[in-house]
Formats: structure tokens, sequence, C-alpha cells
């Protein structure tokens, strides 16, 4: 038996993904969060902090610093410098700052849809003008139409928001890819913000996570890379994340964005992002497993039911499943009735897709199918 397959009742915890339904009896299956519990050294690192009793401000370890230094060498083959990184209590803060820091309102700001509804919800939030560009389906995988995308362009087009891996689609976005769509934007004087958190969960053993900053000195000067442990290891709530932003002006401008604005990170932010990077691995390597196990069944099971397509994901455990074809219109909400909590696609700006987090026991995933069928028989 994995220790992915315990049932941990998250009811009555004031959990923000299991609070959603009044009904008790619907299994939610919507926010990027996962039912695993934390890796031992994370909990022993948290419960040593809670043993010390002193919740005082906290600074980043050097330790952790360093540790994020190689691990962006051993992982990404990019040599970064500590002075590079900026810590945040979210990612999605991040995103704000980013739009905030090189587009003044007004100015466009470009990305690929669907997408992660922050980044639309960001943009509109700053006031920028927002430019959507559809991916397209090609060999049974969602990209970039790269002549719309240029096309789309106008003078007044400062950031391109990338999701790499993409969320919601799955794709892991290949070298050659990414260099078309940089050559694109630096012609065109766009800086490129890089939300790469699902970066450490590609289920296509095939597949490699490549960082867009590590293409060229160009590159690595016009590009903000958003990463975080805290989808990997399911700490998304004690708030940890940073950005890696090479370029002296950018940064010194993000930073001046950010003052006031964001809260320290606390001592349990910080030592739980140790521990996961530090001793996480075999937690890690063990979770990959499980979740591309998780997939598979998922995806055979949807291909199966009246009305579905699921492209197979390439990265992350989040299911972006066409709906389409079945005829129904309220999909999110006939599936709720059978005890299934989905997250509606057009809040990605993917209307007649659903999304789905397949990140649960089986005993669970294997229930959220079989309600599932009864919509789709």
């Amino acid at each position: 038996m994995s220790i992915f397959d315990e049932l941990i009742d998250r009811t009555n915890t004031n959990s923000y993904k299991w609070d959603k339904y009044t009904d008790p009896n619907v299994i939610p299956a919507w926010v990027a969060d996962m039912d695993f519990k934390a890796a031992p050294p994370i909990l022993e690192a948290l419960d040593k902090i809670t043993r010390h009793g002193v919740f005082g401000y906290s600074h980043c370890p050097d330790e952790l610093e360093e540790i994020v230094v190689e691990r962006l060498r051993k992982r990404h083959h990019w040599e970064i410098k500590k002075e590079w990184i900026v810590w945040l209590p979210g990612l999605v803060p991040g995103i704000g700052l980013s739009i905030r820091t090189i587009t003044k309102e007004g100015e466009g700001v470009l990305m690929g849809t669907p997408v992660y509804h922050p980044f639309m919800l960001e943009a509109k939030a700053a006031n920028r003008a927002l430019i959507k560009v559809p991916l397209v389906l090609q060999n049974n995988r969602w990209t970039y139409d790269f002549e719309a995308l240029e096309a789309a362009i106008t003078p007044e087009t400062k950031l391109f928001l990338l999701c790499n891996p993409h969320n919601p689609a799955g794709t892991v976005f290949t070298k050659e890819e990414q260099s078309r769509l940089f050559e694109i934007c630096h012609r065109h004087g766009i800086v490129v913000c890089s939300d790469e958190i699902h970066c450490d969960l590609i289920l296509d053993e095939h597949k490699s996570h490549f960082t867009m900053a590590t293409l060229s000195p160009e590159a690595e000067q016009n590009t903000i890379t958003l990463l975080a442990p805290s989808k990997t290891f399911n700490i998304a709530g004690l708030g940890c994340s940073f950005a890696v932003i090479p370029n002296d002006t950018i940064r010194t401008n993000f930073l001046k964005t950010k003052a006031g604005l964001m809260p320290m990170l606390s001592s349990y932010a910080f030592e739980a992002a140790l521990a996961a990077y530090r001793d996480g691995a075999q937690w890690h390597e063990e979770l990959l497993g499980y979740l591309r196990q998780n997939h598979d069944l998922l995806y055979r099971e949807v291909s199966s039911m009246k009305g579905l397509h699921m492209v197979p994901l390439e990265a992350t455990y989040l299911a972006w499943i066409d709906t389409r074809a079945t005829g129904i219109t309220n999909v999110a909400e006939q599936l709720e009735a059978e005890g299934v909590g989905i997250s509606d696609g057009a809040q990605f700006d993917g209307a007649g897709f659903i999304r789905l987090n397949f990140a649960c026991p089986r005993e669970r995933l294997e229930e959220i199918i079989r309600r599932m069928k009864t919509v789709f028989e």
C-alpha cells in the first residue's frame, strides 16, 4: 500500500478546497491542492518550529538560498546568483508584481488561452490591456499558434505571461517552442514572465522541463522566472514562492513595486521549503509514480466516456477534459449533482472544458470516475 493511498478527512478543517460545497457528499476535485500529507521531513521541520514556540519575523536561511542555486544548476542547467532571488508569499503575487513592474496602465499583457485564471485577473486588476490568443491542438498536444500570437502584438504590448508547464493544458513546452516564442517577444521588445510552478511535476517520462531564461544571455536578461515548492510538495498554504530576476534594472523595479505591499515570509514557509528541497527527493519520486498511475487510470476511463476527450498530460495533476461533444451545457452543475466538484473551463477562458484534479488517493479517484460515468453514459 502506498503512503498516498491514505484517505485523510479534510472536512471541518477550514479547507478552501473541501469547504466549497455545502453538500458533504461532493468530492472536491477542483483547486490545485493535493489530498496527500506533506513529506515527513517537512512535517518534522514544522513541528520543530512549533515546539520552539516563538513565531517572530524571519529571513531566508542561507542554506535555502544555496540549495535553490544548486537545484536550478542541476535540474534547470541554469547558473544563477543568490542576489537574483526575490522571495514572495505566493506565486500569484509574483504575477501581479511582474505586470506592474514591466507595464504601465493601458499597456498590453499577452498570453495564450486557456490559461491559469490569475493571469487574466491580475492583468485586469492592474488596468492593463489583456491580449488573449487561443492555443491550438497539434499532434495531440496543446501549443501556441505563433503566427496568431505575433499578429496580436501591438506597439503597446510589453509583457508575455508564459505558463510552463501549462495549467490547465498540461503541455511541457520544448526548447524549440520557447526559442520561437522568445524570438517573437524579443523582436517586439516584450519581456517574458515565466510561471514554472509545475516544473517538478512532469508526468511524461520522455519529456523534460526547459527554462526559457537558459536560452541565451538575451533571454536571461529579459525574463522573470517564478518558482515555488508549493504545488510539488503540497505546501501552498504556507506561502513560499520566489522570482529569479537576473536583470538588475528589472529586479530593482520589481523590489520597489513589492515594497510595503507583501508580508515577510514566516519561519514555517522558509523551513518547509528548505526541508522539501533538501530532504524531499524520495517522497517526490514516489509522488510522481503515484500521479502517473492516477493519470493513466483517469485517461483510460475518460476516453471511454461518451462525448469526452482528454489529451494525455505531459505535466501537472490537472486533467483538461473537452466536454463539448456531449451536448451538455451545464456540465459543472450536473457533475456536482452527482457528487463531483470540478473547475469549469470557462474560468480559464476555455468554455466547454472542465479541469479535474486527480492528486488524491486512488480509491477516491475511482469513486470520482464512477460518479462521472453516471453523467457521461
